[in-house]
């Protein structure tokens, strides 16, 4: 599947106490890179819900002036969910930061009722995406389990 980017500029208004960049800005903006990713994937952003962040796994802080680009890939499509992998890598220190799974479902607008979003995952382009799809499959078992 597509990869999409989003980048930022980690500004002082995004810092916590330690002068590193605030893990509640950080998951917004995984969050919203995921549903970006989604939205385009399914082309009818208005029927796209969020119903679970699988957590996010926090590597290496972020600090003032970097910018970090946060790449969201589907690994994981049922019939009306869809599953994003999300990671934040910095662009100038290098390496990843963040990363985590997001899982979004397909509604009509104004209701409850799910709909099918008609996607259907291709071949894995190399093995870091098939082992994200492996993992993702654990990561909706344990879900479901809990």
């Amino acid at each position: 599947m597509k990869d999409i980017m989003i980048s930022h500029l980690v500004k002082s208004e995004d810092l916590n106490h330690h002068g590193t960049l605030f893990a509640g800005r950080t998951a917004e903006w995984l969050v919203e890179a995921g549903f970006v990713t989604a939205a385009i994937a399914h082309g009818r952003p208005e029927e796209i819900v969020c119903v679970n962040v699988h957590g996010f796994t926090f590597k290496k802080p972020v600090h003032k002036g970097e910018v970090i680009t946060i790449h969201g890939r589907i690994v994981k499509a049922g019939t009306t969910s869809l599953m994003v992998h999300v990671r934040a890598v910095c662009e100038i220190a290098g390496g990843q930061n963040v990363e985590g799974f997001i899982t979004f479902v397909c509604v009509e607008p104004d209701s409850d009722n799910t709909v099918a979003h008609g996607i259907v995952l291709d071949e894995a382009s190399c093995e870091f995406e098939q082992e994200l799809r492996e993992r993702a499959i654990e990561v909706d078992r344990l879900a479901k389990s809990s």
